[in-house]
């Protein structure tokens, strides 16, 4: 079926069959909604081509992706991605990833957007200051921050989690139950989440009139192995922790590692709370000793992210609007008081 018969059926002019498709504000919902459902229905397929020509839009969201040997694809980037795709896919958006140096991302924006790949872009792993924040946000095109970054005199999209929040009530937790000494294991504390969690496990801590000692901070890219290494520094040392707060599960499966083999027990010697991303193949329940963790679906931000992006494409969405979603703290079997 082509747009004409389409519009012929649904008795619409093809303007407002078109203008309907592609998501223009002046369409109504009920119109919106009668357009789709019919093109669904009869397996209607709008020509790309047509519609660039037609629209001035591509249907597609942009990417840069970082490359190089330092570079590695975790899997929280998978799993955001999944939930991105995920929407994108069922309202026949288009992901297109462009890879570029991991030191020079900024030269692949200006590429794609000059040459009009897409419709917007999203940004993540941001920090402080970032460049390619300040650089998209002068190239008028539409774009969303998947985290934050401070230090600019301007506002921008973003979508985020309260991760300072969620760290000072993880850390607020551990010493209600008498714990003086804590560690952090985090991830790289370029990246402004990282940042965040630190600084509210130190806040935590100074209202009560303790301090995070410096070589109770760990900084390391987010693997088992991480985990386990940085587990083993800290507790062999003089002034071991009595309880940790780990920025990953996966990170936490090397802590737990880390504390067997050294002879201890969760949480008889050490408790521990970590940031649950909600992994479908990884839940802390399931651990030998159930997991309790800050909890936030990093599948449902990339869902999000690609709502938003979808929606400023199309004019729903203006502005410089930022979205911090809170935290939910799940106490679990991996906390105890403070041993004597």
């Amino acid at each position: 079926m082509n747009l004409k018969q389409l519009a012929h059926m649904l008795a619409l002019s093809q303007t407002t069959v078109s203008r309907a498709l592609n998501g223009y504000p002046e369409v109504n919902e009920e119109t919106r909604r009668r357009v789709m459902d019919a093109a669904k229905r009869h397996g209607y397929r709008p020509n790309p081509s047509a519609r660039r020509l037609a629209t001035g839009k591509t249907g597609m969201i942009g990417y840069v992706l970082p490359t190089g040997a330092a570079v590695d694809i975790d899997p929280h980037f998978v799993e955001f991605l999944s939930g991105l795709g995920d929407y994108a896919r069922s309202h026949e958006l288009d992901l297109v990833l462009s890879p570029a140096d991991a030191d020079d991302q900024e030269t692949t924006y200006r590429r794609i957007v000059a040459n009009r790949q897409v419709d917007a872009v999203y940004i993540s792993s941001p920090r402080p200051a970032d460049r390619r924040v300040a650089l998209v946000n002068t190239l008028g095109i539409p774009f969303i921050v998947h985290g934050r970054s401070e230090g600019f005199d301007f506002d921008y999209a973003f979508t985020d989690i309260d991760n300072e929040g969620a760290f000072r009530e993880a850390a607020r937790l551990l010493i209600q139950l008498g714990h003086r000494r804590l560690a952090l294991i985090n991830g790289d504390d370029r990246e402004t989440f990282a940042i965040h969690r630190e600084r509210g496990v130190r806040r935590a801590l100074a209202a009560s009139g303790l301090t995070l000692g410096e070589h109770h901070v760990c900084s390391v890219d987010m693997t088992e192995e991480n985990g386990y290494r940085a587990t083993r520094r800290l507790l062999e040392a003089g002034d071991a922790p009595t309880a940790i707060a780990c920025s990953s599960l996966i990170m936490a499966l090397g802590v737990v590692r880390a504390v067997r083999d050294l002879g201890l027990s969760i949480p008889g010697d050490v408790s521990l709370i970590a940031h649950d991303d909600v992994f479908p193949w990884l839940r802390p329940e399931n651990f030998s000793v159930p997991l309790s963790t800050t909890r936030s679906s990093i599948r449902l931000a990339g869902a999000r992210v690609a709502e938003r992006l979808a929606a400023r494409i199309s004019g729903l969405e203006e502005g410089a609007r930022g979205e911090v979603w809170p935290v939910d703290l799940v106490v679990r079997g991996s906390v105890a008081g403070a041993p004597a």
